[in-house]
């Protein structure tokens, strides 16, 4: 019986979909987004995040497994040199599927498959959300902080220059 075994066989023995998937997962590596099927896309994104979650150690046991599953030292390199330290922050969801619509020949419903932090168009300037984004309270809490600070910042502006004039008056007197 197969009770709870419930993963896409994706129509492939064992051994075509594992190699399948690891061949997928290269080229997602290599490129960061690929366009294939719906079922494809969904179980790449089951095969390659656990790796991806692996990368952001760089040991060298990390880099066997993960080399184990894609069997690609250009794609381990490149996970581990330019992938990982982007990814470094997230705690998941480091792929993102969008459907994009149906392929002429065969109907198949087709998606793109990406890696969420090297698209440039939905996040642009992370770092600047990342800033920008906060609750109804903690801004108007920080408001009344920066308009309390900004006397202060503008006094201690003011200090360096006496000082220097100070030290400019010292060396012309020696």
């Amino acid at each position: 019986m197969r009770h709870g075994k419930k993963f896409n066989h994706l129509g492939r023995t064992a051994s075509h979909r594992s190699a399948l998937l690891s061949n997928m997962a290269c080229s997602l590596i290599e490129h960061k987004r690929i366009n294939t099927t719906v079922a494809k896309a969904k179980a790449l994104r089951v095969y390659v995040e656990p790796l991806l979650t692996k990368a952001k150690e760089d040991t060298t046991h990390n880099r066997r497994i993960v080399f184990s599953y894609l069997q690609s030292k250009e794609a381990v390199t490149e996970l581990f040199r330019s992938v990982a330290p982007k990814i470094a922050e997230r705690n998941g969801g480091y792929t993102r599927i969008i459907k994009t619509g149906f392929r002429p020949g065969d109907a198949a419903d087709t998606a793109l498959i990406e890696l969420v932090d090297f698209n440039e168009l939905y996040n642009p300037n992370a770092e600047e959300k990342k800033t920008t984004r906060r609750s109804r309270r903690s801004a108007s809490a920080k408001k009344e902080a920066v308009v309390a600070e900004a006397p202060v910042v503008e006094e201690k502006a003011a200090e360096p220059t006496a000082e220097a004039a100070d030290s400019t008056e010292e060396k012309t007197e020696e």
